[in-house]
């Protein structure tokens, strides 16, 4: 990238920040050269704030940060389109993105994802999940077995409600399971379109 970063009287580009997996856009904010090298330097996305007239690690008091994953600039090398993953709400205002507009994919199981990433990081006595993360892993698949032979047992049965609401219960905790194993449901989806494919 060659940004044009004297295409500007005050040495600033605008950088629009979006969500690299629901593709939301989340915010718009301005770097200079110095701002850009440090987002790629520290892996998470820095401003050069014209309010506090200084280098601006987004989510430095907040916690709330931006991890960088691609950079790239417009036609004219005078733009930058920043693609993230966030941690926690972007905007100030608690908004999910500056337009209150809800950050989550039309795929309801990938945003769930999302928010099991971001509580099993809350205190444990306000989340079930992270009281599970707090359980540690074998504990999580052995909730995974038991949500299995619950579901087996409604599925003898002729109680559409039971049976959904327990192959519900099954899903959400194999979600727990993918996510204490660093992986992700993208990753299932993969090996199932490659199986399909052949």
């Amino acid at each position: 990238m060659k940004i044009d970063f004297k295409k500007y009287s005050d040495g600033l580009v605008p950088a629009v920040i979006q969500d690299y997996q629901t593709h939301k856009v989340l915010m718009l904010g301005f770097m200079n050269e110095e701002a850009l090298a440090q987002t790629i330097s520290s892996g998470k996305v820095t401003f050069y704030s014209r309010s506090k007239e200084r280098l601006w690690t987004k989510g430095e008091l907040s916690g709330n940060f931006l991890e960088l994953k691609s950079i790239a600039s417009d036609c004219d090398d005078d733009t930058l389109l920043i693609k993230v993953h966030p941690l926690g709400p972007t905007c100030h205002t608690g908004a999910d993105t500056c337009w209150s507009e809800p950050n989550h994919s039309d795929d309801f199981l990938l945003y769930l994802e999302e928010i099991i990433n971001l509580r099993k990081k809350a205190p444990v006595e306000e989340s079930y999940v992270a009281r599970m993360f707090s359980k540690g892993l074998n504990k999580i698949a052995q909730k995974v077995g038991e949500e299995a032979v619950e579901m087996v047992i409604e599925a003898k049965d002729d109680n559409a409600e039971l049976f959904l609401n327990e192959s519900a219960d099954l899903l959400f905790h194999y979600l727990l399971l993918l996510n204490a194993k660093g992986h992700t449901l993208a990753e299932v989806l993969t090996i199932l379109q490659k199986r399909h494919s052949k």
